[in-house]
């Protein structure tokens, strides 16, 4: 398996655990081609001011998507979690009793 195969692996793997990475990504490079475009038709701002509310627009997203990631992440780890552990524990658990009624030594 190639390098490039295992990063790309790896890549999707790590979007399945956290799929705000990508739309991070995504939007990361949404706003500044959009900005870049709109260049043209700036006006008479100047160009550092221009470059910069595309980087604070670009880097607005990132964060956003990051602190929904966290939140995301932990309403899994914290709530959803717990929920499902404890429903695991009010359900009956059959397993020994199946053990016990067909194990022919059990009588004896």
């Amino acid at each position: 398996m190639s390098s490039y195969e295992e990063n790309e692996s790896k890549f999707w793997r790590k979007a399945k655990e956290n799929p705000f990475v990508p739309v991070g990504m995504a939007g990361f490079v949404a706003i500044v081609g959009y900005r870049l475009m709109k260049m043209k038709s700036r006006g008479d701002t100047k160009m550092s001011v221009h470059l910069i509310h595309m980087r604070v627009a670009a880097q607005g997203f990132v964060v956003g998507a990051m602190t929904v990631g966290v939140l995301f992440s932990m309403y899994r780890e914290y709530f959803a979690k717990p929920i499902e552990q404890e429903q695991k524990a009010t359900q009956p658990n059959f397993s020994l009793m199946t053990q016990f009624l067909t194990d022919p030594h059990h009588l004896v």
